[in-house]
């Protein structure tokens, strides 16, 4: 199945610095800089999936995004996305349910992005996943690595049956068998910030890089979508979050296209 892939460059809706509405340019810059190649670790070449890249596009209306992904969608195409701050994937999953009826979502994170409402704002980037389940868009959301879960957002877990495996007792191994068609949405704070200074929220204690690619490597599931967002190239050092989010970016087109 052919892979489109686009570029989202929104931040609007960061609640503390923007920044990431600059990160798909850098991101694909860092994949074709001629330091890595562009072959997954499976032995996947990114040449051989049919991947056809859409370019970047600037967001002035937040829920232009959900458009702009239905017709990447259109005609049996996967979708792959470089955000952006973590609100865009409340617009791009709207998009994935008129495909799929019954979608699982698997949130690699620091954070629940489980608010009713933050700062006054119900599409903030603390938020998709509250909209996502209370629209049924999903059957099912997993969500690896939260290590800031409050009382508000353990009960929204709580009230729209989350998944949470949290860093504090974290075994990958649990991680579950997706039966139905999986979206993969990965937030680089979900990695701790030694080895990914560039995001916005520097929460210590997360997973390495070598767990998420063992976790993604390692999946059950039939990958029909995913986004990676929150780079933030204002707080990256020498570069380093960008060349994680393009090895990342390999990982897990190797696995779509699989």
């Amino acid at each position: 199945m052919p892979i489109i892939l686009q570029g989202i460059n929104w931040d609007e809706k960061s609640s503390y610095q923007q920044g990431p509405a600059k990160a798909p340019a850098l991101i694909r810059e860092a994949l074709h800089s001629g330091s890595m190649n562009l072959s997954s670790e499976l032995g996947v070449e990114l040449g051989s999936l049919g991947l056809t890249d859409a370019g970047d596009f600037p967001i002035t209306d937040y829920f232009s995004i959900e458009g702009i992904t239905a017709r990447h969608l259109a005609g049996g195409n996967k979708v792959f996305t470089l955000g952006g701050d973590h609100s865009i994937t409340y617009q791009i999953i709207k998009a994935h349910a008129a495909h799929y009826p019954k979608l699982d979502i698997l949130q690699i994170d620091a954070h629940s992005d489980l608010y009713d409402e933050f700062e006054g704002d119900k599409y903030s980037h603390a938020c998709p996943f509250a909209r996502i389940m209370e629209s049924g868009l999903a059957v099912r959301l997993v969500q690896v690595g939260i290590r800031t879960l409050n009382p508000h957002q353990a009960a929204q877990a709580e009230r729209f049956g989350v998944e949470i495996h949290e860093m504090r007792n974290l075994d990958l191994k649990a991680i579950p068998k997706f039966n139905n068609p999986l979206y993969l949405t990965l937030d680089l704070d979900g990695i701790d910030p030694a080895f990914a200074p560039g995001v916005s929220h520097h929460e210590p204690g997360g997973l390495t890089s070598r767990e998420v690619i063992s976790l993604i490597q390692n999946l059950d599931a039939n990958i029909v979508g995913a986004d990676i967002v929150e780079y933030n190239p204002d707080r990256d050092h020498q570069g380093m979050t960008a060349f994680l989010a393009a090895k990342l970016m390999k990982e897990v087109l190797g696995r779509m296209g699989s």
